[in-house]
């Protein structure tokens, strides 16, 4: 199964089990069923619930949080993840804060759902991977898909905090197959929709761990099989569901060498969010400073040759653990 088809089985679930469940976003209504067509058959089936909204990031999301605020269940798609910062002020200063400003706390079913990342050659405006702009709002949890992740239980645990959530999709995922661990590798699920998937070599600890986004576990994946086998370096990879509010990863068992990895350009990132509560839990027994493998500080060339350069790549994540542990 692909990633698309099981993001889109688990909203044809959530409608399902959900009566006052409701998806909102520019052009999800069947024939076309969105963009990526992850909301295809919805509208068809469950026609009053899924709804296409005018071309206003802000108005929809606003939308979906009034909805929400009033007991329903929300879902809003932005069509590309780049103009969540046309509906800041909605999430930001509406519905994030509707969960506890009203002299006691005040449950929100709310997600909104973000296309992100390069990779496809949309260019600058229609490729970027905004998650950093969301973090550290009090009463927003940030999600990312991951190819390890079922997102039936994912939209479960977002639904369940009873807070405005965005679930950042990473484009290039969607037609990528799910659970892709391949051998040596084996994968040990996450134990629980909001848990770490683990893919390692069995027995044994590794040289390093590598901490990544469910959009670039694919790439960490390709570097740790050129580590293993040109450089004969052992890795072992975490991929979270929640990016934030960021656990310590109990996974991380006993590694001393820690990489992160995503897609956004450095600075203020979820990477350095990562790095900053791994110092603070391990910096007895690290062999040195969590090290952050991320995009070049550029825009998004549309060009294929172009865009390889700028984006985090399977080389860039293999030059940089090799660089560090060999020298």
């Amino acid at each position: 199964m692909r990633v698309a088809d099981n993001l889109n089985a688990a909203l044809h679930d959530l409608l399902d089990r959900d009566p006052r469940a409701y998806l909102l976003g520019e052009d999800i209504t069947d024939q076309y069923g969105g963009a990526f067509k992850i909301s295809r058959g919805l509208s068809e089936r469950f026609p009053g619930r899924v709804l296409s909204t005018p071309i206003s990031e802000g108005a929809l999301t606003g939308m979906a949080a009034g909805l929400a605020l009033a007991g329903d269940t929300a879902i809003a798609e932005i069509m590309f993840g780049d103009f969540v910062t046309l509906a800041f002020d909605q999430l930001v200063n509406f519905a994030a804060k509707s969960v506890t400003m009203y002299g006691k706390r005040l449950p929100l079913r709310m997600v909104v759902r973000c296309p992100s990342g390069g990779g496809r050659g949309y260019g600058p405006t229609h490729s970027q991977s905004p998650q950093k702009h969301l973090l550290g709002v009090p009463g927003l949890a940030i999600y990312e898909v991951s190819p390890f992740h079922d997102n039936h239980a994912v939209f479960g645990a977002m639904l369940d905090r009873g807070e405005p959530c965005v679930l950042f999709e990473d484009k290039v995922l969607y037609t990528r197959p799910m659970y892709p661990a391949a051998e040596p590798f084996r994968l040990t699920p996450p134990e629980t929709p909001d848990g770490f998937a683990r893919v390692a070599l069995p027995g044994g600890d590794p040289d390093c761990v590598i901490i990544a986004t469910g959009g670039t576990a694919h790439k960490a994946l390709a570097a740790m099989r050129a580590l293993l086998l040109e450089d004969e370096i052992t890795a072992a990879l975490l991929v979270p569901s929640r990016l934030y509010p960021f656990d310590f990863p109990a996974a991380i068992g006993a590694a001393n060498t820690v990489f992160v990895v995503e897609e956004s350009t450095a600075g203020g990132t979820w990477g350095a969010e990562v790095a900053h509560v791994l110092h603070g839990r391990m910096w007895d027994r690290l062999a040195r400073p969590v090290q952050l493998v991320h995009s070049a500080d550029s825009i998004i060339p549309t060009a294929a040759h172009l865009e390889e350069r700028v984006l985090v790549s399977e080389s860039s994540i293999h030059r940089a653990i090799r660089k560090a542990l060999r020298g």
